[in-house]
């Protein structure tokens, strides 16, 4: 018994050796394994928990204007933070940070106590500022430099160029539609800490370095711009005015040379609503309704109904559909009937017997009603269509609205009447110049834009942007019509205000009532293009609610001869051919 025994134990004492020794061979194995096959994994996973990461902003594209003038510039700036596990003195380190950056003791203590990683204080720090914080030598305060966004001509096409918030990315207008291009690539300083968290003075800091944005180049000249702005400013002053838009373009190609819309605001402080603006009492949401409505750009993203300038629409459709010719005869008694409707011309006493380019040259409602029922809803439907008046333009900014437009089958006799002297539906004003410059340009519809190229850091050019166009809208007799018949509104009709001597020029004028009706409040328009036999630049101005007199020939035409007085010198300078 004693001898069965002892043979279990033997046993029980080889199988547990030889379980250790197993356990032995198999830790030994696993060692070797990390050791050898997986020694730079691990050894990457220690230096990641000894190291600091911070980031470093990319340089900012620029945005230049097409003479190579910089519109949105950055500047140098400091994001200024605390490593936790470094500081040594906590107090110099809040009482230094809160006098230089102008923040409360208390709010830097909570920032300077948090353990984390690394902690920002303070970004868009000046860096006369950020120098002089590093000039202390605080252990764990790391100043790093930073780029922050500058716009040298403040207000200047603010609701086109946009800004760019905290993170240096865009917010609005050409900031945010090619920020993919202007953004570039953020880089990194990787600073190596032993256990404690503490650098290591002697790895250093290791530095992968940010690629720059590219440079945009747009098709905006700032003089053209300026000098469009500052009509603007004018006539609203004078007039009272609440708004005041400005789209200067290039009917051929769609390039917009001014988009103005006043007022502006600055750029450089694009967070500050307006002077003079009761903000007491404003809930959070309320005032970011009212920034939102100040960066908001008229000339894209608001509708109105365009008036008579629509008449030009009109016309080209029924004199391509054959509805009407240019010696076609009408009369004029002051009004015309629509079914149970009295239609009132402007001119109460009516304009009697006169032709076709005789009634725009007067822009004769009764005239153009008795045309637009002649081509019939289904027909001018699909002029609206073949025009693209009905579709966005695709202009390269954000926010662009859509026409609003009856549907075909609402469409009876009185919204025929009404639609066809530009009442009843509303557009924007990029729609209504890229339409108008279809049936100019000799038909081809065009896209609006900005955006002519990109640029990288060597000054390299790395893509020219290309936009849709569609041949073939309207007819090259019809364009050849219209042009005549514009001219005509310029030179002896009602926009003879937008005569520019030594220049023939087109257009025409509108005046319009602002929704609802019945409150006295207009908007004045006027379109105009030249050469009108060849147009090589179109201006529309927009003057909402002009107090005193309202009328497009006589507060808006004014305007755009002003502008063509100025710039169209200028244009043949830089080989415009105008």
């Amino acid at each position: 018994m004693e001898e069965k025994h002892k043979t279990f134990h033997r046993k029980k004492t080889f199988w547990a050796f030889v379980i250790c020794l197993a356990a032995f061979f198999g830790l030994s194995g696993r060692l070797v394994y990390l050791m050898v096959c997986s020694s730079a994994y691990y050894s990457e996973a220690a230096d990641r928990l000894h190291q600091r990461e911070r980031s470093i902003k990319a340089k900012r594209g620029r945005i230049l204007d097409a003479s190579g003038n910089v519109l949105a510039d950055n500047r140098t700036v400091c994001t200024v933070s605390v490593i936790h596990n470094q500081i040594t003195d906590p107090e110099a380190v809040v009482e230094v940070l809160s006098r230089e950056l102008g923040l409360e003791e208390e709010e830097v203590r909570k920032r300077v106590e948090k353990y984390s990683a690394i902690e920002r204080i303070k970004s868009n720090v000046d860096k006369e500022t950020g120098d002089a914080i590093r000039s202390f030598g605080l252990d764990g305060v790391k100043v790093d430099e930073d780029y922050k966004r500058y716009y040298p001509y403040d207000s200047l096409a603010s609701r086109v160029l946009g800004f760019t918030g905290a993170d240096n990315q865009g917010i609005v207008g050409l900031e945010v539609k090619y920020e993919e291009y202007l953004q570039g690539e953020p880089g990194t300083i990787l600073t190596v800490t032993d256990a404690r968290g503490i650098e290591v003075d002697e790895k250093g800091e290791s530095r992968l370095e940010p690629v720059d944005g590219e440079d945009l180049y747009i098709s905006m000249d700032i003089n053209i711009q300026q000098y469009a702005t500052q009509l603007a400013q004018q006539v609203m002053e004078a007039k009272e005015a609440e708004s005041v838009s400005i789209l200067v373009m290039k009917p051929d190609n769609g390039e917009i040379l001014a988009m103005v819309n006043v007022p502006e605001f600055d750029l450089n402080d694009p967070f500050s609503l307006p002077e003079g603006t009761d903000s007491t009492g404003l809930s959070e949401q309320e005032r970011q309704d009212m920034l939102n409505q100040m960066w908001r750009n008229p000339c894209i993203s608001d509708t109105y109904e365009p008036g008579s300038v629509f008449k030009t629409i009109t016309a080209a459709a029924a004199l391509e559909e054959g509805a009407v010719t240019m010696e076609d005869t009408f009369n004029c008694p002051g009004y015309v009937m629509v079914e149970d409707r009295r239609i009132r011309c402007h001119k109460v006493t009516g304009h009697g017997t006169q032709t076709f380019v005789q009634a725009t040259m007067n822009s004769c409602n009764p005239v153009f009603v008795t045309v637009g029922l002649r081509l019939g809803a289904q027909n001018f439907y699909r002029y609206f269509e073949q025009f693209n008046l009905l579709e966005k333009t695709g202009v390269d900014l954000p926010g662009e609205a859509g026409t609003i437009m009856h549907r075909q089958e609402d469409i009876g006799a009185v919204e025929l009447a009404t639609i066809s002297f530009g009442q009843s539906f509303q557009v924007t004003p990029i729609r209504l110049a890229a339409t108008i410059s279809s049936l100019i340009n000799g038909g081809t519809a065009v896209t609006p834009h900005f955006g002519v190229k990109t640029v990288n850091a060597d000054g390299e050019e790395t893509r020219r942007f290309a936009y849709p166009a569609e041949e073939g809208v309207v007819s090259e007799d019809t364009v050849e019509k219209l042009r005549y018949m514009l001219e005509q509104v310029v030179e002896n009709g009602g926009g003879h205000n937008g005569y520019v001597e030594g220049y023939r020029v087109g257009g025409k004028t509108a005046t319009s009532q602002t929704l609802p009706r019945g409150t006295g409040r207009y908007i004045a328009s006027f379109l105009g293009f030249a050469p009108a036999d060849d147009p090589k630049v179109l201006a529309l101005a927009i003057i909402t609610n002009p107090q005193g007199t309202y009328y497009g020939g006589q507060v808006a035409a004014p305007v755009v001869r002003q502008l063509f007085e100025n710039i169209l010198p200028y244009l043949e300078n830089l080989d415009y051919n105008v």
